[in-house]
């Protein structure tokens, strides 16, 4: 979310302004583990809850909105990375990569809402007898 936040601040910088701060993204490919914990939070639900489908549903839309932001980031936010070389090189096209960048975290941020939304919705449907506890 703070992609998207940041957005109108950001998109009309000038050149040696964006490529200064976007410097500040350093190392973001170390952050990858966290993915890796909320996909399996969510496949734990969905397997948990597999019989309730109160739950089941919900937590299902959730691993979508994920997946969902995934599909967005390796299709355009990733390839403005490796064209720019993590932004530490400035192509001809730098223009077209921020609004590639920029739009694609933008579109990732409301597919991780939606997940996160659908999950807070799956955890308060839960049966909460203790076979579930």
């Amino acid at each position: 979310m703070a992609h998207a936040f940041e957005l109108p601040n950001k998109i009309g910088m000038a050149r040696d302004a964006y490529f200064t701060v976007q410097t500040i993204y350093s190392g973001w490919d170390r952050l990858a583990y966290v993915l890796a914990v909320e996909l399996a939070g969510m496949l734990a639900v969905i397997f948990l809850y597999r019989a309730e489908p109160r739950v089941l549903w919900p937590a299902c839309m959730a691993l979508r909105g994920l997946v969902g932001a995934q599909i967005l980031f390796w299709v355009g936010t990733f390839p403005a990375n490796q064209a720019t070389v993590n932004w530490t090189q400035q192509p001809e096209n730098w223009e077209t990569l921020r609004f590639q960048w920029e739009y694609s975290h933008l579109a990732g941020a409301v597919f991780q809402t939606v997940a996160m939304a659908a999950l807070i919705i799956a955890v308060l449907r839960r049966n909460r007898s203790p076979r579930h506890l």
